[in-house]
């Protein structure tokens, strides 16, 4: 099974006269995709392979230097934005019976005053890639609820606040430093296996590999990076807020091969609904119990950091 490729130009970011009639036939690969494996590449979606090597090009700058010019823009320093910011390596652990990620992270989750910047290229940079993604999302979010027969804004209303106090998408700079396979602990990955929490995940890789999916058949394909698309996948909100019906599925990211000092680079944005939504099964019945969007993500983020 390989992750299917998508041709978006009818909506990509350009295009604003198109008509929901036009966008069935898109909704129907869409649909085709996040019910089969959850993962689906885009291509021609509006942002530009330039566009994403400046976002890597000024994260990888920030993540080169010593830790203690890093240190002061760590998550959790910023009273109101309390993810917002640096993670360090092995700070997390995506799959709880794994050693710490080999990772590191710059969190972006909202523009409240309340957060410094390494420098305001940075900060620029950022912010704009951020403001891209959200009108993707947005778009992608509307051709899927097409897709279900649902009325075409309905996903749209649960994220009104993307870049406010009130949502918590994020984008996350992420950079998987060289690794020494003499070195690694036990059971180790750049990326341990996990699901993601919110509604959906946009990726853009670098040309490293390593990131694999878990296929319904158990197998674990790879995701692999294609100039000029953005993977997307379902996420945990997504997959309760149809009834199982789009599915969010398990990934990783490998260790290079022994011997490979190459580093790892990705942008990914995932999409979450605003804090006080009510995510309830859309298509009316009761599988799972309502739940708001803020309490179930704090909910998987704590269980994430060991909090309770």
């Amino acid at each position: 099974m390989n992750i299917p490729v998508i041709d978006f130009s009818l909506y990509n970011l350009g295009e604003n006269s198109v008509l929901d009639e036009h966008l069935v036939d898109l909704g129907r690969r869409l649909k085709s995709s996040f019910t089969e494996i959850g993962f689906v590449y885009l291509k021609n979606t509006g942002i530009t392979p330039e566009e994403v090597e400046q976002v890597m090009d000024i994260s990888k700058t920030f993540f080169l230097q010593p830790v203690e010019l890093k240190f002061p823009f760590r998550s959790e320093t910023f009273s109101n934005c309390r993810y917002h910011g640096w993670i360090s390596s092995e700070t997390e652990s995506l799959n709880p019976d794994r050693p710490g990620d080999l990772k590191e992270a710059f969190n972006v989750e909202t523009f409240c005053n309340d957060i410094h910047w390494p420098s305001p290229a940075f900060e620029d940079r950022q912010l704009s890639f951020y403001q891209r993604c959200r009108e993707l999302s947005l778009r992608v979010l509307r051709v899927m609820a097409i897709s279900l027969g649902l009325e075409p804004e309905v996903f749209l209303h649960a994220h009104r606040h993307i870049g406010g106090e009130k949502n918590r998408s994020t984008l996350r700079s992420l950079y998987y430093p060289p690794v020494n396979s003499e070195l690694v602990k036990e059971g180790q990955l750049r990326c341990g296996e996990h699901s993601d929490y919110g509604s959906i995940t946009l990726v853009f890789q670098g040309q490293a590999g390593g990131l694999q999916v878990l296929s319904p058949s158990g197998e674990y394909i790879p995701a692999p990076c294609i100039p000029g698309t953005v993977l997307i996948n379902i996420a945990d909100l997504m997959q309760r807020w149809t009834s199982d019906h789009f599915i969010s599925a398990i990934h990783r990211v490998l260790l290079p091969p022994a011997g490979d000092y190459n580093t790892r680079q990705s942008l990914a944005f995932f999409v979450a609904p605003d804090d006080d939504y009510l995510i309830t099964c859309c298509d009316g019945s009761t599988k799972y119990p309502a739940v708001t969007a803020g309490d179930y993500l704090n909910y998987r983020i704590n269980d994430l950091l060991g909090k309770k």
